[in-house]
């Protein structure tokens, strides 16, 4: 039986089909929305909620980096602190979420970051990331890894 969650539905009202929104909906709609989410903190040099993104144990490694993965919300979030801060862009596209369990999920997504003062300088990379539902009903990372298909 699949749930719904009914958006600006009125007590009592009946809700058309076009406010109907499955859980298994609510929750890929919420998994694109902390992928867009990373990346706007990412280039904020957000460090703060960067690191909330994961769960406690999590793990991050950067596309140019895939196998020196950094463990742990308070390493993950020394190592955005730490790096060298500069202007970057970093665009998410075909971003697929595949529902594991109602608290379980994972992620496929293109990225293509844009750096320094003029952008000349672009790498084209994938994420493939793991999610939980936790407690407090945010999905946040488990897992997330990078990985360059190529630079420009």
């Amino acid at each position: 039986m699949t749930s719904d969650v009914h958006e600006g539905a009125s007590a009592g009202a009946r809700p058309d089909s076009s406010e109907c929104v499955t859980i298994e909906q609510a929750s890929e709609q919420a998994i694109v929305k902390q992928i867009h989410r990373f990346a706007q903190a990412n280039d904020a040099h957000d460090h703060d909620t960067l690191a909330a993104m994961f769960t406690q144990d999590g793990a991050f490694a950067r596309p140019t980096a895939p196998d020196a993965p950094v463990r742990g919300r308070e390493a993950i979030r020394a190592f955005f602190r730490d790096r060298p801060a500069r202007r970057t862009r970093h665009v998410m596209a075909n971003i697929v979420v595949d529902l594991v369990s109602p608290v379980c999920a994972q992620a496929r997504s293109y990225v293509v970051l844009y750096s320094g003062e003029r952008g000349e300088n672009v790498l084209v990379g994938d994420f493939e990331d793991e999610l939980c539902l936790e407690p407090d009903g945010v999905w946040r990372f488990a897992r997330r890894k990078g990985s360059l298909a190529f630079d420009i």
